[in-house]
């Protein structure tokens, strides 16, 4: 996995920003950060199950939405 920004015209600071946005939508700082100390495998189970109930909550939020439509 490369994340590759180019820089234009000198303009680094945009350069930044769309290494800012691509790493966040890889979830690379999320993961970064996750990684940064040891977790327990019974507080990994725990985690993964509340995130899939927060992915199915979503999901269902949106067919209601669509459903409404």
């Amino acid at each position: 996995m490369t994340l590759e920004v180019r820089v234009r015209n000198n303009n680094v600071e945009k350069a930044m920003r769309q290494l800012k946005k691509k790493v966040m939508k890889d979830g690379l700082l999320k993961e970064l950060k996750r990684r940064q100390f040891y977790e327990k495998p019974s507080l990994k189970r725990q985690r993964l199950k509340k995130e899939s109930i927060k992915r199915v909550n979503k999901l269902r939020r949106l067919q209601e939405r669509l459903d409404n439509n």
